[in-house]
């Protein structure tokens, strides 16, 4: 079973209150140690919101700063729960079976400081309350604190995800993550088999109005020859940025307001301004377009179709109960890292099994 975090939904000033009050009690002086259903994924989703305050690690300061770290949270949240569900299995190291998913073309350009945030977050979460909470769901976590410190809606995230002991093959992780290059139909067909609407892409595409691309990914709309679809003025742009298919720089995904979440993606669609082909095609393709309209119209419609978009794709195929385990170290299976969980705040407690 999945719960729903924070025991009963707290939201808006209730939650972000609860959060403060439990960060300057409750986690100082051990309540994270009630290993129960309510109280491990209590603990977890509010530890983590309370070490993200408190760490800097992720914080709003940090996103401006930098607010790749948003977008490099939120892909590899995408990355992970597209190809064999919402596992953490993205972010396992390659073994003497293979090599991990994060070889996979697809995920080569995941950001590295987004692995090194959750494996903070995951010793800071284990060191208050012990290896209860899985990286999973850690990672469900910093994706959707990830929107909100960017100026995007906040949301429930349902809890209880188990880590995988295995990682898909390259072929897998290839199968299931749709290119930059994919027209609409590419990205339906694929979704649909992981039971997403029409309008569960569109919302989800809408992740890209914060993050940047390398000039890799969408100069095929540039050279040889030009998209006659794409905005004179905005390739001109782009092609100062990458005057060769093969250069190696990069441009932001959102021109009109590329540090923070909200609805410009959509208006850059309206206005031929889409960066890859499978973000611009939406605008073309008559079963799209309205709702990209829709969408830059209504940012309240967009913020609610896209919650519940997250929701659903963070609980695709997801490991429950006695299925996997709750690693000690994200990046490797706990049978690979016996000497590292020998202490208390190591040790998987029984109650985990109710899940």
């Amino acid at each position: 079973m999945i719960c729903r975090n924070h025991v009963r939904g707290l939201s808006g000033q209730e939650f972000k209150a609860r959060v403060m009050w439990l960060h300057y009690t409750h986690i100082e002086h051990g309540l994270c140690n009630v290993y129960s259903c309510v109280g491990v994924y209590f603990c977890s989703s509010v530890v983590i919101l309370a070490i993200r305050r408190s760490s800097g690690r992720i914080s709003t300061n940090s996103f401006k700063n930098d607010i790749g770290q948003a977008a490099g949270l939120l892909r590899l949240h995408f990355h992970d729960c597209f190809v064999q569900g919402c596992d953490g299995s993205v972010l396992l190291d390659g073994s003497a079976s293979g090599p991990s998913e994060q070889a996979a073309p697809p995920n080569l350009s995941l950001r590295a400081e987004a692995f090194r945030i959750i494996d903070d977050l995951q010793r800071r979460v284990h060191d208050k309350c012990g290896r209860v909470v899985s990286c999973a769901d850690i990672l469900a976590l910093a994706a959707r604190d990830a929107v909100f410190l960017s100026g995007g809606p906040d949301y429930e995230v349902p809890l209880g995800r188990r880590d995988s002991l295995n990682f898909a093959t390259t072929a897998a992780t290839l199968a299931n993550l749709p290119p930059p290059s994919s027209n609409t139909t590419a990205l339906l067909t694929s979704l649909a088999t992981k039971n997403f609407t029409t309008t569960d892409v569109v919302a989800l595409s809408g992740g890209h109005t914060i993050g940047i691309s390398h000039c890799t990914s969408f100069t095929n709309r540039l050279y040889p020859t030009q998209d006659p679809i794409m905005d004179k003025s905005f390739a001109k742009n782009l092609k100062t940025t990458c005057p060769l298919a093969n250069s190696n720089n990069t441009t932001v995904l959102d021109i009109r307001s590329p540090n923070t979440f909200d609805n410009k993606y959509y208006v850059d669609l309206m206005n031929r301004q889409g960066l890859f082909t499978s973000d611009q095609d939406l605008y073309t393709d008559s079963r799209t377009w309205g709702i990209v309209t829709g969408f830059a119209v209504n940012q309240t419609l967009f913020f609610e179709k896209f919650v519940n978009a997250m929701v659903k794709m963070s609980q695709l195929n997801v490991l429950t109960g006695r299925e996997g385990e709750v690693r000690g170290n994200c990046s490797a299976r706990n049978s690979d890292n016996i000497g590292l969980l020998s202490s208390p705040a190591g040790e998987e407690k029984e109650a985990l099994s109710a899940f």
